[in-house]
């Protein structure tokens, strides 16, 4: 990092969090003035203010008048040491004293800055009472955000800004998008919360990408002509140029490093920083790279200054995908005395060196958005299908690595392996989103834990050649396949000396190809036959019996493999038995903390509105879980990299209703029939609540939102019988054809959905009309907590859902109907269901759908 840029981020925070500071210091010198002239005026207005409290409390009276009985000495040394202390944060990089956050970063508690008390608000009775509703209770991030929308006061955005310290992180970050369109959009805001993006940036990596990636993604719509100089182009430019990195201050004491040569201590150590003039990074770099030569005369640290990756050496290798390193970073710090001490004690060790913190995430989550672009230009699902895997097998070559999934907590990971032939792409006529698995290492630390060395070919020797007396019980195999097609494995084909080196992955991943199943399950079941082998093939007649009886005696709902839609055998697959058979096939299976994940990658997808859905559906969970309604809706995660990229976290165990339509040949009575048992059977009958429960509740959440696109397609069915609408592509004031608003019903149901129900005139009918009406009560009884999410996204968005302006917001708050009593909406609810039911465009537009793109 140069000094320029450094020192351009120090002044550009200092100048965002100056004008913030200014004003609360003078408001406290105009307190302590008045304070000083009118001290026995102010003591009386106080205290009718406390008696005028919201419980009457005598209590809190006495306490006001014992605060200004203690005298004015106290008031005015409280006061001055406010000043001093907010001058001293002017002159940092945030409004919190550094010392604090010191201490409480040493006792493992996220620095948070001390919160102003009663006595230390203002005597004006409106900022009192707003002083009270902060400091109570029942103040949430959902309070805060709201008021920093809605707020004028710099006083109260400042003090907002420092409350976000006080919240867990996950709150927090559950409101990032909003907290973000703000931080473009409106600058006094941005001056509020901009000391606790940076210091969350500077402390966390993960929160850095998804502030990066956010950033980029709404500041898209910025069109103002000096949109490049806005605040938020200016945050993202510093997330991604590594300038907001943690001030590490270098220990003195470290122990000698058993793997560094003395001579590089001094160097990486134990310098002291100086503080008249401050080395560039190349020079250091040069200096680094001048000793290690040195060194290596002696031919003892040659290994070691070939593995540093230092310099114009590291930056030529992160990215390109073919030197087998495209995703490190070349820290070296995890590998110093210093890392292996914190590993064995289980502490987190900083990085010393400068290497780039963001740069691998991020190349990762390029090479797979790259990979779904090249996608596009392909014009059949065939030829996709075998680019996906051959891109996989390339970016495979780079793993493991210190990488991981960004899906917000559950991170804590390591990708060792994408088993590329598993890959499948999506049915999209026009896009090509595809879905990958992914097999991680959970580790406690992904920035400090060891990352495993590729040792495939050794773990794959280990798990078929164990010894040259184990041969014969490799080529006879007796545990049967997981799979009902017939999978045969050769012997001896693969000599030692010639196919297990470290460096030849194309013989690795054709070792894998030919005796794994999880090759051969979905493509081709002919690339292992005998005709291929070197040598002859013996396989045992109980094999043959058992894989049989296998493929007799499979379930009957599996799907066979479609070449028109590849996705539909591969998620029927149960989620168990998909984890089962990789891992039994993966040379990291036997490690006790391997796992297995799943993402889909879409380019060319705006999926911002997605994420909008996102966190409406994640509020009317909680809200429904808080008042007990029975009602059940599935949340997946959005991960928005762009304004055209995304990944989305898939649902497991389900496929969508026209696959299963398409695939089984039956109505949906009949395949839950088959599937659950026999109509009164405990089975179909739990499986037929949970359809219920879930159906009420993707209603609601259909009416409230306004979601369209509502085919078949779009609407999954779980292995336990809950429906699950995804793709929500047009919501509140847009809709598919141009927005022609074609589908006017309140939501899709259909009389094939109230026949698994039982029919119109059953109690589980009746049940699901409850559940809405139940549903609406509990939604409009907290519609403070929904109305803002949706709000404040509109600010400054060309999204189109936001088409309509003001009036979708408007919309919105109408469709909680809080001027009817519940009598009267449980009428109105009764007349959603009817006109759902027998709404014609409901009909016409699945009759469009399968004409024009064949669903179901």
């Amino acid at each position: 990092m140069s000094s320029n840029s450094t020192h351009n981020a120090a002044h550009y925070e200092r100048s965002l969090s100056t004008s913030a500071v200014d004003h609360t210091i003078t408001k406290q010198l105009c307190n302590l003035r008045r304070k000083d002239q009118n001290g026995n005026e102010q003591e009386a207005v106080d205290k009718s203010e406390a008696e005028q409290g919201v419980n009457g409390s005598v209590e809190n009276a006495e306490n006001v008048s014992c605060a200004h009985r203690n005298g004015h000495a106290e008031d005015e040394v409280n006061t001055v040491e406010k000043i001093a202390a907010l001058q001293v944060e002017s002159n940092g990089l945030s409004t919190v004293c550094e010392e604090e956050k010191n201490e409480k970063m040493k006792g493992g508690v996220l620095g948070k800055p001390p919160l102003p008390r009663n006595k230390q608000a203002s005597g004006a009775g409106k900022q009192s009472w707003l002083l009270r509703l902060f400091e109570s209770k029942m103040f949430d991030m959902s309070i805060a955000i709201s008021y920093l929308f809605n707020s004028k006061e710099p006083g109260v955005q400042t003090y907002l800004g420092n409350r976000l310290f006080s919240f867990a992180e996950e709150e927090v970050d559950f409101y990032l998008p909003q907290l973000l369109n703000m931080y473009i959009h409106m600058h006094d805001v941005a001056e509020a919360i901009h000391p606790y993006i940076v210091y969350r940036c500077r402390h966390s990596v993960e929160f850095s990408l998804q502030t990066a990636w956010i950033l980029s993604a709404y500041s898209a719509d910025v069109l103002k002509p000096n949109w490049k100089n806005s605040q938020g182009i200016k945050l993202k430019n510093m997330i991604l140029n590594e300038e907001l990195r943690p001030k590490v201050e270098k220990k003195p004491g470290n122990l000698p490093s058993p793997t560094l040569p003395s001579v590089l201590l001094p160097q990486t150590v134990t310098t002291p920083v100086k503080k008249t003039h401050c080395r560039s990074k190349s020079d250091a770099t040069d200096d680094l790279a001048l000793l290690s030569t040195s060194e290596t005369k002696e031919g003892i640290y040659t290994k070691m200054t070939h593995s540093q990756t230092t310099g114009n050496l590291q930056k030529s290798s992160t990215g390109d995908l073919s030197t087998g390193r495209a995703f490190d970073s070349g820290c070296i710090c995890v590998q110093s005395s210093e890392g292996i001490v914190n590993d064995l004690t289980g502490r987190e060790t900083v990085c010393h060196c400068g290497a780039p913190r963001l740069k691998p995430e991020l190349e990762f989550v390029n090479a797979l958005m790259n990979i779904g672009t090249r996608l596009q230009q392909l014009p059949t699902k065939e030829l996709r299908t075998s680019r996906l895997i051959a891109e996989l097998a390339m970016l495979n070559l780079n793993l493991p690595a210190r990488v991981w999934l960004p899906f917000g907590r559950n991170n804590q990971h390591h990708i060792v392996r994408i088993p590329h032939t598993q890959a499948i792409v999506l049915n999209s006529k026009e896009k090509a989103p595809y879905l990958l698995y992914v097999e991680v290492l959970e580790v406690e630390n992904v920035y400090s834990s060891h990352v495993p060395s590729k040792r495939l070919e050794n773990k794959l020797h280990v798990r078929f050649t164990k010894s040259e007396e184990d041969l014969t019980s490799v080529c006879v195999r007796t545990t049967g396949s997981p799979h009902p097609e017939f999978s045969l494995y050769g012997g001896s084909e693969f000599d030692d000396a010639e196919c297990w080196s470290q460096e030849d992955d194309e013989i690795l991943q054709f070792a894998v190809k030919t005796r794994s199943v999880d090759t051969i399950s979905q493509f081709s079941v002919d690339s292992t036959t005998s005709a291929d082998s070197k040598e002859p093939v013996y396989i045992a007649a109980g094999d043959i019996r058992k894989r049989l009886s296998d493929h007799f005696t499979a379930p009957k709902s599996k799907f066979e493999r479609d070449p028109e839609d590849p996705s539909a055998a591969a998620l029927k697959e149960p989620w168990e038995e998909k984890v089962k058979r990789i891992r039994e096939s993966s040379p990291y299976g036997q490690l006790p903390n391997w796992k297995l994940l799943s993402v889909i990658i879409k380019c060319g997808d705006d999926l911002r509105q997605e994420l909008l859905v996102y966190q409406v559906l994640r509020v009317l969970k909680n809200v429904w879980d808080q008042e007990r309604v029975p009602l059940w809706i599935e949340p997946y995660h959005i991960l928005v990299t762009s304004n055209m990229s995304g990944i989305i976290q898939p649902v497991d165990n389900t496929v969508s209703i026209h696959q299963i339509k398409k695939h089984s040949k039956k109505s949906l009575k009949e395949y839950f029939i088959q599937e659950f048992g026999e109509v009164n059977s405990e089975g179909f009958l739990t499986a037929q609540k949970n359809f219920v429960q879930s159906c009420a509740g993707y209603c609601l959440v259909c009416y409230l939102m306004q979601v369209k696109d509502r085919h078949n397609g779009n609407i999954l069915l779980d292995s336990d019988g809950h429906i699950i609408h995804i793709d929500f592509g047009f919501i509140l004031s847009t809709s598919p054809g141009k927005n022609l608003g074609f589908e006017n019903s309140p939501f899709k149901l259909t009389h094939e959905f109230a026949e698994v129900m039982g029919g119109l005139e059953s109690d589980m009918f009746e049940y699901f009309k409850i559940l809405i009406l139940q549903g609406l009560v509990a939604s409009r009884k907290h519609m403070d907590k929904i109305v803002p999410i949706v709000e404040i996204m509109q600010t400054g968005s060309g999204l189109p859902c936001f088409g309509n302006g003001m009036n979708t917001i408007r919309q919105l708050k109408e469709r909680f109907h809080m001027n009817l009593t519940e009598e009267q909406l449980q009428l109105y609810v009764d007349q959603l269901v009817e006109s759902s039911l027998n709404s014609l465009t409901t009909s016409l537009y699945d009759k469009f759908q399968y004409f024009t793109n064949g669903i179901l």
